[in-house]
């Protein structure tokens, strides 16, 4: 201990020593380059600090938006969003969006179609069976067959009446879950799907009797509004071959939910447009038998007043065309040859519409025609008129 104590007081005897001996005039450069060091870092954080004044100043001279007025140039809040009025950049992303709301029917044909779904499928799995009506929405046919998760099977089905087909997709837990039930699964188990391997015969089978069973209810809740019948045409395991309408074209797409228990999965049924389109009238009703303002009282009504109705027609003799000139030149007392016969046929008109024509004769005092031809049926129906008439004459029996 004590002999390194000694070197290191000669070592450090040696270096300063060393210090004592070093030449003036290095040190003297040494401190006039820490004096220019000290110099060009202090220039260095006025122009920096020069420079950050100018630019809060310019930032300062320029408009910053407002969290409004940026809600406003994209369509929406983050805070509430509305998909009614939408406009901005929000509006232009839901402009290939079709509101099937024009077509209002459709949500009661879907609700009676949940009920009906409900009793048939627990007659069909002899199991509880709640259906309930997921959501209603309108979607581009190209979208919709882009979106289905696989596997699933679409069966492709046609109504009869309205010329056109139809899709209902039935996904792979609901094919699972419906098998477990119709050929005794355990409950609580799920089934697991093993990748690349088809649906037996026996699982298509069996998604197309559900598919019957659903389609059948279709049936019932439509035929209130228009009867049509249901066929399965084929069923498809891959979207590509189901193709029943263009890409771009806009379908109504209704979910149904199924549940039973503790397993179940959902029923997807599309309509084009193009399908639904022979009973648009039909479905742009508020309620089941609207009219569209027609009142059959006033129109018994009117029915009655314009058969009742008097009208003045005309008897026209003849009819010339003769120039201008020999016109001014009529005195009173010259004769205008007509060109008739006793027995011409002369034209009944009302106003310019010519109804019947007849001959011409006497009855009594007053000049008298025969009608020898029917009238001229009307473009419309005479079926009103002829039961105001009814209506009318019992009235007056009374």
């Amino acid at each position: 201990m004590a002999g390194n104590d000694v070197d290191q007081d000669a070592l450090a005897a040696q270096w300063g020593a060393a210090l004592d001996s070093q030449d003036p005039e290095a040190a003297a450069a040494e401190a006039a380059a820490n004096e220019l060091t000290e110099a060009m870092a202090e220039q260095w954080a006025a122009m920096v600090e020069e420079s950050s004044r100018g630019l809060s100043a310019a930032t300062s001279g320029e408009r910053v938006l407002t969290q409004e007025e940026i809600d406003n140039l994209l369509g929406f809040s983050v805070g509430e969003v509305t998909l009614d009025d939408n406009s901005g950049i929000r509006s232009i992303i839901d402009s290939a969006m079709v509101s099937y709301e024009r077509l209002p029917m459709l949500e009661i044909v879907f609700d009676r179609l949940v009920r009906l779904m409900t009793t048939s499928l627990r007659n069909f799995t002899s199991d509880n069976v709640e259906v309930s009506l997921d959501r209603i929405t309108s979607v581009r046919f190209g979208d919709y067959m882009n979106s289905i998760p696989l596997p699933a099977v679409l069966a492709v089905f046609k109504a009869e009446e309205w010329e056109n087909f139809g899709l209902a997709t039935v996904d792979s837990s609901l094919i699972y879950s419906m098998i477990d039930v119709l050929l005794g699964g355990r409950r609580g188990t799920t089934s697991l799907r093993i990748e690349g391997r088809p649906y037996t015969t026996i699982e298509t089978n069996l998604v197309k009797r559900l598919v019957e069973v659903v389609l059948a209810d279709a049936e019932q809740a439509f035929r209130p509004l228009s009867p049509v019948t249901l066929t399965i045409d084929r069923l498809e395991t891959n979207p590509r071959f189901a193709a029943i309408s263009r890409p771009a074209n806009a379908a109504i797409l209704v979910r149904l939910r199924i549940d039973m228990e503790d397993r179940g999965g959902n029923v997807e049924l599309l309509l084009p447009y193009a399908t639904i389109e022979p009973i648009r009238d039909v479905l742009l009703q508020m309620f089941m038998g609207e009219k569209f303002g027609r009142d059959p009282i006033w129109e018994g009504h009117l029915a009655t007043e314009i058969s009742r109705a008097q009208i003045a027609v005309d008897a026209v003799l003849y009819e010339a065309d003769i120039p201008l000139k020999q016109l001014m030149q009529l005195q009173v007392g010259d004769t205008l040859p007509l060109g008739l016969r006793s027995d011409a046929v002369v034209s009944v008109r009302c106003g310019d519409v010519t109804l019947t024509e007849g001959r011409m004769g006497r009855v009594g005092d007053r000049v008298a025609i025969r009608v020898v031809k029917p009238l001229r049926k009307p473009h419309m129906t005479l079926a009103m008129f002829e039961k105001a008439d009814e209506q009318t004459k019992m009235m007056e029996a009374q």
